[in-house]
Formats: structure tokens, C-alpha cells, sequence
């Protein structure tokens, strides 16, 4: 099988004939349709999440079952399917109880070889596929595979926003932008926070109310002065001291911070909150992890019937070969939307 592959930290991926995935009894081996690129997969490539090398990276896709092993009961040749980027193992406590996004298996694309390929092997199969809905095409199915979902998860299952809350989504990439289409879906009032211009257009088009551009002064001031007093949810989107503390700081009182972004290697892990003000104010802070099996079902329910659409947030799609040119884009903030691969 052809695939594109890490093996030095910040170096061109390889673009190079593999041997194909070895199947065993639980797995499957999916057809690669479409597989998104994320800012996820960015930070792999430059080190700042830690895998074993070489690797082929890819946790964003969907395709067609092609072969499956042989105590593998709920699917069979020829499905259409897709699954979270974590991956479960079905027995543990997380997994029981409708977390298996906390179950700690492992993730496709980091732990073990994904998506960047012709074909992937997918561990318990039974676990972590998930049947595609008719109505829902591969490049659909790929741009929900980890910032669309994650935000989806955030916004609803754990900020758990409601009509008419204004939330200030700080960060207007993928999974902001997603945040920004899901949260506006609910009746949320939506101010999108970023220092581009052309990625608050594109906010705004996705159901932003408001715009914030960072760049021109202090984004919490301005968040309080357009709300009457401050958000109900911050989503810092990003991953920055730059973007959580002000995401905070624009909160009103009893208000409720979503953290989805992870950092990079600026604030490597740690960044430091304003903890005199969240005690006082009662702010809560809310951390957010991918999207658990659980509620898939919901959301590919809004996704087929239009209510929810993030193939409007797919900006491109590419051939396999043009990965190396999207990640260099997005070392420099130049991506907008999803770039998804189609062409292998």
C-alpha cells in the first residue's frame, strides 16, 4: 500500500510503497476514503506529542471495511465506517460507562500507524468502529474524526450550552470554527475570537454574531463591553496561554471555561490561570477530551439531517502527496478550514 510516513521529527514525510496491515482476529482493515489533516497530526510532526518513529500518522478518517478478523461479529466486508481517533477496549470502567474517550487504549495515528494511507488497521474492531448513516459521505465522515467531534463533545456534552448563552470561541481553526457552527446550531449568541481576518470572515459564516480581532487590543475587555458584562462559555480552541487566560478572563460571574486546545511547545503543557479571580467569581474550569462512542449516534443524527454540517468547514481536499505542503501551511497559521485527503 502507498502512505506518507514520519521518520524524523520536522521532516518531509516519505511518500513510499508499505507492506499492508497485518490483520488480527479483533481488527479490521479499513479502506482509507478520506482522511482529514489536523493541527493534531501538525504537532506529531514537530514533536510536540511524543510517538515512536517511523510512524504513519492519520486519526481523522472514514472508508470502507476491507477485511475483517475472525472473531470480529458486527462487521463485515464492504461496510461503510468510522471511528474516534482514541481508540477503546471495551472492559474497562471508562468504557462501561460511556467514557471510552477516557480509556487510555491508545490513538490511531499516534500509537499505532493511521489513517495517511490506502489502508489502516483499526485494533477491536467491534469497540471502535462506527457504521456510517447513509446520508453521510467519506469526506463528511473524515472532517468529523477529531476536531469536529471534539468540539462537538465539548460543546454539548461537557460546556453543556443553551440557547441564548453567549460563548466566546478563542480561535478560529478547526476546531474553533466547529465550535462556532456547533454552538450557533444550539441558539447560542457566538463571539469568534482570532487575529485573522479572513478566519473571523469565515467564523462569521459559520454563525458567529460577533467578531473579535486580538491583534488590535484586549480581546476580554472587548468580549464584556459587547456582552453587557461577559460570556457564559470560553472555548480556548487553541492551545495558548495567549488564548485560555484571556477565554477566562472574559467569563461573567458563575461562568464556565471549555479547554479544548492542547498546548505546543511555547507553553509545553502548563499555563498559568488566574485563580484569585475563578474562586471569587466562581468560574469553572472545564477540560475536554475527544468524543465518546456514546455520542456518536446523536451527532451523526444532526449531520444527516443537516442540522449540523461540517463538510461546509472542508476548505480543500488534496492527493496524498500534498500533505508535506498543507503541514508546512500550518506551521505558519496559513490553513483555513479542513484539509482533507482524497486522492491516495
Amino acid at each position: 500500500m502507498k502512505a506518507a510516513v514520519i521518520y524524523e521529527v520536522g521532516a518531509p514525510l516519505e511518500i513510499q510503497e508499505m507492506p499492508d496491515p497485518t490483520l488480527g482476529p479483533d481488527d479490521a482493515v479499513i479502506r482509507v476514503e478520506a482522511c482529514g489533516i489536523c493541527r493534531s497530526d501538525w504537532h506529531l510532526w514537530q514533536g510536540d506529542l511524543k510517538a515512536q518513529l517511523p510512524l504513519v500518522p492519520g486519526h481523522e478518517f472514514a472508508g470502507v471495511v476491507a477485511a475483517v478478523g475472525q472473531d470480529v461479529k458486527g462487521f463485515r466486508t464492504g461496510d461503510r465506517v468510522t471511528l474516534p481517533f482514541h481508540l477503546a477496549c471495551g472492559h474497562c470502567e471508562h468504557c462501561y460507562t460511556g467514557h471510552s474517550n477516557l480509556c487510555g487504549a491508545g490513538a490511531i495515528g499516534f500509537a499505532m500507524n493511521g489513517g495517511y494511507a490506502q489502508l489502516a488497521r483499526v485494533p477491536n474492531a467491534d469497540v471502535n468502529l462506527i457504521r456510517l448513516p447513509e446520508g453521510v459521505d467519506f469526506v463528511t465522515a473524515a472532517s468529523l474524526g477529531c476536531r469536529y467531534m471534539t468540539a462537538y463533545h465539548g460543546v454539548v456534552d461537557r460546556a453543556q450550552v443553551r440557547p441564548g448563552e453567549w460563548v466566546a470561541v478563542f480561535g478560529a481553526g478547526g476546531v474553533g470554527l466547529s465550535a462556532v457552527q456547533i454552538a450557533s446550531a444550539i441558539g447560542a449568541r457566538v463571539i469568534a475570537v482570532d487575529i485573522s481576518d479572513e478566519k473571523l470572515a469565515v467564523a462569521k459564516g459559520e454563525g458567529a454574531e460577533l467578531t473579535v480581532n486580538a491583534a488590535s487590543g484586549s480581546a476580554h475587555q472587548a468580549i464584556k463591553e459587547l456582552t453587557g458584562g461577559g460570556a457564559n462559555v470560553s472555548i480556548d480552541a487553541l492551545g495558548s496561554a495567549k488564548t485560555a487566560v484571556p477565554g477566562v478572563l472574559s467569563l461573567k460571574k458563575g461562568g464556565r471555561h471549555l479547554q479544548i486546545g492542547l498546548t505546543g511547545k511555547e507553553d509545553k503543557g502548563s499555563i498559568a490561570l488566574p485563580v484569585d479571580a475563578m474562586t471569587l467569581q466562581e468560574l469553572s474550569f472545564i477540560g475536554s477530551m475527544g468524543c465518546p462512542i456514546s455520542s456518536y449516534k446523536g451527532l451523526l443524527s444532526l449531520v444527516e439531517t443537516r442540522r449540523l454540517k461540517p463538510r461546509e468547514l472542508v476548505t480543500r481536499t488534496v492527493a496524498l502527496n500534498q500533505v508535506n505542503e498543507v503541514l508546512t501551511a500550518m506551521s505558519d497559521f496559513k490553513t483555513v478550514g479542513f484539509n482533507v485527503i482524497t486522492a491516495f
